[in-house]
């Protein structure tokens, strides 16, 4: 894919919004809890109706993660998962899947003991749409972002309910993709999220860019997607399929079927919000 083609996920969004639909984008981390397993996961999430796939890069200090995607990172890192099979996985999976966006989420450190124009130009070419750098603010992307994008693949970055109004029209300049508002203060898999709070603060993200908002920490259900559903453009869900996978790390096999039964069941819900 070239920079000049239409990327996956603009692509995505454009088809969404035509249908009146939200995008429902889940977070699995790789590896977990072998990475044989991953490339058929991220094919569950799909046939649940997953729009754009969040594909985790194990990291040992996960500081914006809470104990269950850390410990996700600790399962995928004791089989030496690096990014050198996450984009593998990748190419693996888009050998029949061409059209699903796939995102690496993680941190910098990784990136950069690959070195940046590498993972850049790796990325790329396994068949990665965009990528979200917990850990680097647009202010210190003046080398990767331009990198991402002369390779077609978006960056993405997270706004907090503390970002700054100042600061959020800062993060809407730099970001493509989407903009991934994060509804709680504190770690992922923390506390429970108020719809009407995270109104309030997507309001003015709407006047400041024409990117899709989609929202993360804190959905776990049908109910609280169908809430978050109501006023973004998209819901992020992490925690409650890692936690199914941790559930089942001893019997990979049956994961498929416990994401199929969370992420269904928030397609459903979503879905009804257009019909």
């Amino acid at each position: 894919m070239t920079a000049q083609t239409m990327n996956r996920i603009d692509q995505r969004f454009a088809e969404l919004k035509a249908q009146g639909r939200r995008a429902l984008i889940p977070y699995i981390t790789a590896g977990d809890p072998a990475p044989e397993h991953t490339v058929g996961y991220l094919h569950a999430l799909v046939e649940a109706g997953a729009d754009i796939i969040e594909l985790g890069v194990p990291f040992s200090d996960p500081m914006a993660d809470g104990p269950v995607i850390q410990k996700a990172c600790e399962r995928a890192l004791k089989h030496g998962v690096r990014l050198s099979h996450l984009f593998e996985m990748v190419r693996e999976f888009r050998q029949t899947d061409a059209t699903t966006p796939v995102v690496l989420m993680g941190y910098l450190n990784p990136m950069e003991r690959l070195g940046l124009s590498a993972f850049a130009e790796q990325a790329a070419a396994a068949g990665v749409d965009g990528v979200l750098a917990v850990d680097m603010p647009p202010e210190e992307a003046e080398e990767l972002g331009p990198l991402l994008k002369s390779h077609g693949l978006a960056s993405i970055f997270l706004v907090a309910p503390t970002t700054s109004e100042e600061r959020a029209a800062t993060i809407c300049a730099h970001g493509e993709g989407y903009l991934y508002y994060v509804s709680l203060k504190g770690v992922t898999g923390s506390a429970t999220l108020n719809a009407a709070d995270v109104a309030d603060h997507l309001a003015p993200l709407r006047r400041m860019t024409d990117l899709p908002l989609c929202v993360g920490f804190g959905i776990r259900d049908g109910a609280s997607a169908a809430e978050v559903g109501k006023v973004a453009d998209g819901v992020i869900v992490g925690s409650a399929l890692v936690g199914r996978i941790a559930e089942n790390a001893e019997r990979p096999e049956a994961v498929p079927a416990e994401l199929k039964a969370v992420l269904g069941e928030m397609r459903q819900a979503l879905d009804a919000l257009s019909g």
